[in-house]
């Protein structure tokens, strides 16, 4: 899954327009979470647009890859990637949160086509993607065929307090599913503050290690190392993979970013178009490699 200079300016531009629908779409909600979703944004430009096996005109192929958002509030990421990669039209971003909308304050499957799961209780994620992968390796073993279909959970770094989280990456280590992929948003905050601070998380890498699992850090605003990762999780067989990517919460709008306040609030009308302009001052500017 080679990417050249071009196809990562390309993935970059998709980014900070996805940042922007975001700041739109939580502005014109009025509710929201902000931090979270725009520091994913250049995770999501590269599933949707480089990574994942999909077809937006088709949300239900089955032999698409599963990507599943287990912390499901920062669903605006979400939306805002489809919507950019021809799921539905972006002026329907709009309408998150609205009585009736598809587009729900958490993402909820029977409403959208292209959801893969109903998110809100934080800590399910992982344990849903790795029953998907455990079934795609009986649906191999029963064809003696290889099955393509790879199973991607996004989760976050506070969700990582949550025991069911432990539970299923003891069971998804045991079963060696090398199909499944995580990756945590290591943005070190969560809604009451820093995450060393509320419940010390670290060493992460040696705790996954611990389950069985191949561990990755990556800087999460670098998309072409983030893509790299996903290839070597592609390559290795013998257990999951789990990338651990080092993100700044509220990436793009230096105002915000680092504050933890803005884990679960949106930009008022005046700050949505302070915001706009940060990202737009920001954009294109070249990230920094993970050391």
């Amino acid at each position: 899954m080679s990417v050249n200079d071009s196809e990562i300016k390309i993935l970059e531009e998709k980014a900070e327009k996805i940042r922007e629908t975001i700041i739109e779409m939580l502005v014109a909600a009025g509710s929201g979470h902000t931090a979270g979703p725009l520091d994913m944004a250049d995770i999501f430009a590269a599933f949707y647009f480089h990574i994942l096996s999909h077809d937006p005109k088709n949300p239900d192929w089955e032999e698409r890859d599963r990507l599943i958002l287990s912390n499901g509030h920062i669903v605006p990421v979400r939306y805002a990637a489809m919507a950019h990669a021809g799921y539905f039209p972006i002026e329907e971003c709009l309408t998150l949160r609205k009585f009736g909308s598809r587009l729900q304050g958490h993402p909820e499957r029977v409403r959208l086509p292209g959801l893969e799961t109903t998110s809100g209780p934080l800590g399910e994620g992982l344990s849903q993607g790795g029953g998907i992968a455990y079934a795609f390796q009986m649906d191999a073993k029963k064809s003696g065929k290889p099955d393509h279909r790879r199973v991607y959970v996004a989760m976050g770094d506070g969700e990582q307090d949550e025991g069911n989280v432990w539970e299923a990456v003891m069971w998804v280590g045991k079963n060696k599913l090398h199909n499944l992929t995580a990756i945590i948003d290591r943005n070190n905050i969560q809604i009451d503050g820093m995450t060393e601070d509320i419940m010390p998380l670290e060493s992460l890498r040696a705790k996954y290690e611990a389950f069985n699992w191949h561990v990755i850090e990556v800087d999460g605003h670098n998309i072409r190392r983030f893509i790299e990762a996903v290839d070597e999780a592609k390559a290795i067989y013998e257990k999951p993979t789990v990338i651990i990517a080092h993100t700044i919460p509220g990436k793009g709008v230096p105002d915000i970013e680092f504050d933890y306040h803005w884990h679960g609030k949106p930009p008022t009308k005046e700050q949505g178009k302070d915001f706009l302009k940060e990202i737009r001052t920001m954009g294109g500017k070249v990230p920094h490699e993970y050391a």
